[in-house]
């Protein structure tokens, strides 16, 4: 169950995988933004609203940032093709011996493509349905809004924090 919100957040990247046009606005120059292989580090949440699993996961991604482990990576290429990289279905979770999440040497990789216009990404996910997902790039920094995931988990002002390699 604790690593039932990474599960599904990594479920929810993975969809990246897949595209649709969003089809309104003007072609933004993903080379300049999107471009790059961006990992995981960091889950901002509001702990006053957050749930005990939100919590939890942000816990579990900064214990693995710490030892360098990356457990979510998400690549972009300049051609609108995507590589989602994932290991979360292979965490062990100790809690018995204190806390313990050795990082796993088995990944799950799906690729494909997506859009990337003004500051959202869109894609299709596993339901076949069109998701847009707001993201804000600041240089190497990439904040993707929780909300715009629905992850029950997450409230409306949690962010995944991906950093540029």
């Amino acid at each position: 169950m604790k690593k039932t919100i990474l599960t599904t957040l990594i479920l929810a990247f993975l969809a990246i995988s897949c595209s649709s046009d969003k089809g309104n606005g003007p072609e933004v120059d993903v080379s300049a933004n999107i471009v790059g292989t961006w990992d995981a580090t960091e889950l901002r949440i509001d702990e006053a609203t957050a749930s005990d699993n939100a919590i939890f996961a942000r816990e579990a991604l900064a214990y693995l940032t710490e030892q360098n482990c990356i457990i979510i990576t998400l690549q972009f290429n300049a051609d609108l093709t995507a590589t989602a990289t994932n290991s979360t279905d292979y965490l062990e979770i100790d809690t018995t011996s204190g806390f313990d999440i050795p990082c796993p040497t088995t990944f799950e990789t799906e690729s494909s493509t997506y859009t990337y216009e003004n500051n959202v990404v869109s894609f299709v996910n596993v339901n076949d349905e069109v998701v847009e997902v707001n993201v804000i790039i600041d240089g190497d920094n990439m904040l993707v809004d929780a909300a715009d995931l629905k992850i029950p988990e997450f409230n409306e002002s949690g962010q995944l924090v991906f950093q540029r390699r």
